[in-house]
């Protein structure tokens, strides 16, 4: 079974800034760990990975360098700035918070005769 991209959608710029608080990296290492952490059941197009770091970057949550590649092509690193490690915290929290109020929208009953 594969999640659903319309509920990862609101949450890209999270995970993106998540594994980058762990390590620098590059644009197809995230999309391998990405696929890897949800177990192949998400895999995040090139397209929306690219626009989540330009959208990142322009807001200052992330920065990019080149890599000083020995072998192979040199590759666009990025890593995580003070304030997207503040914007990952306040995201987390806020997910979290999402996340109660969502299970009991979606699994609660109301007992009516108390409301």
């Amino acid at each position: 079974m594969q999640i659903s991209k319309d509920l990862i959608r609101g949450n890209t710029d999270t995970i993106v800034l998540n594994l980058l608080s762990q390590q620098d990296s590059y644009g197809y290492q995230v999309a391998k760990q990405i696929k890897y952490l949800s177990d192949d059941a998400y895999e995040i197009n090139e397209a929306t990975l690219y626009t989540v770091f330009r959208r990142l970057e322009k807001h200052q949550d992330i920065e990019s360098y080149w890599g000083d590649e020995t072998q192979g092509a040199r590759r666009k690193y990025y890593r995580i700035t003070d304030s997207g490690q503040q914007l990952l915290t306040e995201n987390v929290q806020q997910w979290d918070f999402s996340k109660t109020i969502i299970e009991k929208l979606i699994k609660g009953s109301i007992d009516y005769d108390k409301h």
